[in-house]
């Protein structure tokens, strides 16, 4: 928690303001019981009611002061703790956005977005409640336990008994209580993960008619996130019996004792009327600060969350060089491997590849044959864990990772609109692209005609995730958003799956046009890539045919395979 508050420090005067303005609040409110026991024991029992009157506006010019001065601690730590948790939420984000693939992959997505949302909230929160109630708190215990012994010495020592017992009530219960609510916290990534799981594949889990299942299996996790918080609960619960036990047993003790000096003509009722008021004000102060820990050591929880993924470190060291030599291959794999974080087996092994400038790549093979692996090593989404991998002759390692990617356009698997309209989803590529780059990119994607066709064409809506749009529209906009980048090498992973043949054979033709774009094809279908420069035929991830589509035929069993059999069904479709 501690390391998280530097992003307090463009709020600084905010941050002094807050507790310093709560003090000053503090300091009136004790005067109040001084101001009772004189109406006590000058207004009431002389029965001058002038006095009265006169004490009583004193009071409530303490109370409207300490009003303003209340007021203005709140506006000073809104301000500092919302600034806080916008500059912290700011830098988490951007510190995932630097974590490599592996690392995402690792971690999970559900525990980043928790650990940005709900407990950076928590840690706001905590941050507002801790400037305006931390140091007022005990400046309130302080400072009550002073003016009572100002007020009477002896009676003042039940102060000096109850108000450490009190203390070690509140810190044995923080203790049990710091672990108990990471566990919480735990939990609640299980819940998170798996409500994101079932609102993604709603689809899929009642195509299967799982609803049940899925309910089930929530049930158990939102039952076990229920046990550990009220478990939880139960401790801190403790707390206010606890203390407000301590609290009222110090309040008889300083009647009795009190009430003794009274008769003896050592205390008046006002002074005894005062002490017991600066009880309760302790009494109502650490509660307070109870509540205050309570909630603070959730904070803490949060914070070691938060710090976890800070003290991730980046998997991918950053590279100088933005710009390849010339008179060198496009691509080359040199006896390239790929083994994911925690897998036994690698991916792809034993790449040997050479592009030159230009050529058309088609990459084939059976599910699970490690196809968007190898071309996933281009952009450095992963790294090579074995071998290297070139791009105009350098190590993609030594690249500027910023200035590789803008050398590679992508389209990857699962395609992706983001919310907005299909003009701000196309300048992802280019944000300083023309109309006539958008245009053409539209074109050559097969998209033109269908977005024209759309209420405002290229300034049409785009829901999240492109859901108004159907599968193969989604794929010819993310074609066209990475051609808008006019990128030097294009990269499309099955990306025209969800396109009829015709449109698929069309789309093959523009790209063929591109004589200055290396193009990398990754299919099922061998009609998508059997005009390539090269065919790489994997399975197992093993490079077990390469060549054009002919010689394929003759030398790979694999590729002949699935050749005759897509062209048998085709067949027997047309029949």
């Amino acid at each position: 928690m501690i390391q998280l508050l530097k992003y307090l420090r463009h709020f600084k005067r905010e941050s002094v303001l807050a507790p310093l303005f709560k003090m000053l609040e503090a300091g009136f409110d004790l005067l109040v019981p001084l101001v009772v026991a004189q109406i006590i024991d000058k207004g009431i029992a002389e029965k001058n009611t002038k006095y009265v009157l006169e004490m009583g506006g004193v009071l409530l010019l303490l109370a409207f002061v300490g009003l303003a001065f209340s007021i203005t601690a709140q506006y000073f730590a809104a301000k500092a703790s919302a600034g806080f948790g916008k500059e912290l939420r700011h830098d988490l984000f951007r510190h995932i956005q630097g974590l490599s693939y592996t690392q995402i992959d690792k971690y999970g997505t559900s525990t980043f977005i928790t650990r940005m949302t709900a407990d950076i909230n928590q840690i706001q929160t905590q941050v507002n409640m801790a400037l305006r109630l931390l140091l007022r708190s005990p400046f309130i215990v302080v400072g009550a336990i002073l003016m009572a012994f100002l007020v009477d010495f002896d009676t003042a020592l039940v102060f000096v008994i109850s108000i450490p017992l009190l203390s070690f009530i509140i810190y044995g219960i923080m203790i049990i209580t710091i672990p108990l609510y990471r566990k919480v916290q735990e939990s609640l990534d299980q819940v998170m993960n798996s409500t994101r799981e079932n609102l993604s594949g709603v689809r899929v889990i009642r195509a299967f008619n799982k609803e049940e299942e899925e309910i089930e299996e929530y049930r158990k996790e939102n039952f076990l996130l229920n046990k550990f918080q009220i478990f939880a609960g139960k401790i801190s619960t403790i707390m206010n019996p606890a203390t407000y036990i301590v609290i009222n047993l110090a309040i008889i003790a300083i009647l009795w004792i009190g009430g003794k000096r009274v008769y003896t003509g050592n205390l008046t009722r006002g002074q005894v009327v005062a002490l017991v008021n600066y009880m309760s004000q302790i009494l109502v102060e650490l509660v307070k600060l109870a509540s205050l820990i309570i909630n603070l050591t959730k904070a803490f929880a949060c914070a070691r969350r938060v710090q976890e993924v800070f003290a991730i470190p980046y998997g991918m060291d950053q590279g100088t060089i933005t710009k390849g030599r010339d008179n060198e291959p496009a691509v080359e794999f040199c006896n390239a491997a790929l083994t994911y974080e925690g897998a036994k087996e690698t991916s792809v092994e034993g790449i040997n590849l050479r592009v030159k400038k230009g050529q058309t790549i088609g990459v084939i093979g059976g599910t699970g044959s490690g196809k968007t692996s190898l071309v996933q090593l281009i952009p450095r989404l992963y790294d090579a864990t074995q071998g290297e991998v070139k791009v105009d002759g350098i190590n993609v390692r030594a690249y500027d990772k910023t200035m590789l990617r803008k050398m590679i356009g992508i389209v990857p698997q699962k395609t992706l609109l983001f919310q907005g309209t299909i003009r701000s989803n196309l300048l992802w590529g280019n944000e300083n692209a023309t109309e006539e780059d958008l245009i053409r990119a539209l074109k050559v994607s097969q998209s033109y005609d269908f977005v024209m066709q759309k209420e405002n064409g290229i300034d049409a809506v785009v829901t999240q995730k492109g859901k108004n749009f159907s599968g193969g529209q989604r794929q010819r906009l993310t074609i066209a958003r990475a051609l808008v980048r006019n990128p030097e090498i294009l990269i499309l992973d099955d990306s025209s799956s969800a396109l009829d043949f015709a449109t698929d054979a069309k789309l093959r033709k523009e790209l063929t046009n591109l004589k200055n774009i290396t193009k990398f094809i990754v299919s099922q279908r061998t009609a998508s890539i059997m005009d390539a420069d090269q065919i790489v035929v994997l399975e197992d991830g093993k490079v077990v045919g390469q060549g054009k589509h002919e010689t394929l035929l003759d030398t790979c069993e694999v590729y002949r395979e699935i050749y005759e059999s897509q062209y048998k069904q085709t067949q027997k479709e047309g029949a």
